[in-house]
């Protein structure tokens, strides 16, 4: 069984299990959003009391809490015990693309130049991830919801705002892959 779990399974498994998942929301009622875990963490401490966009009752958000902690705890079990230690394959033209940027690639899933605790000693890099953390978390406030809940959840749910989002998302991915990255290394 073992062996069965850590061979690389194909693309469309997830697909299948994402549709499985949302049909289930649905069913229930709820809606699928990991940004949104940040405001009920937020609540559960008692920020409710101090700003009004925390006052609300987080016990309704508990199924998501639970989704978000399955989700890392089955990251890190599928990491450590149940997959095989070899390099990402990347292409040659990927490769050459991070080295321009200044970035080297060392098969590793993120890069260790700009992920690791000898990184976060330079000051730029340092500078860049918190900057980008908090860009994302604005931006994942300010539209409404995050890019897995807008793109799997709202998309799924027909909804216009989730659309003009992840068109919103592509847009910014590419101004950040084409304009911005290149001036930052």
């Amino acid at each position: 069984m073992i062996d069965f779990i850590k061979q690389p399974w194909p693309w469309y498994f997830s697909g299948t299990m994402i549709v499985l998942i949302m049909l289930l929301l649905l069913f229930f009622g709820k809606s699928f959003g990991f940004s949104s875990n940040l405001r009920t963490m937020c609540s559960m401490i008692g920020a409710g009391k101090k700003v009004k966009f925390f006052d609300f009752n987080w016990k309704d958000q508990i199924w998501n809490l639970m989704f978000l902690v399955g989700s890392v705890l089955g990251g890190f079990i599928a990491t450590n015990y149940l997959s095989e230690p070899t390099p990402l394959q990347l292409s040659a033209a990927t490769i050459a693309d991070l080295q321009q940027l200044g970035v080297s690639f060392d098969g590793g899933l993120n890069p260790s130049g700009l992920f690791s605790l000898e990184a976060m000693k330079d000051f730029k890099t340092l500078a860049v991830l918190l900057s980008g953390g908090l860009l994302v978390g604005f931006g994942s406030r300010y539209a409404g919801g995050c890019t897995s809940g807008h793109a799997i959840s709202g998309l799924s749910n027909l909804q216009v705002p989730s659309l003009v989002a992840v068109i919103g998302f592509f847009i910014g991915g590419l101004v950040m892959t084409f304009l911005i990255m290149p001036i930052i290394f």
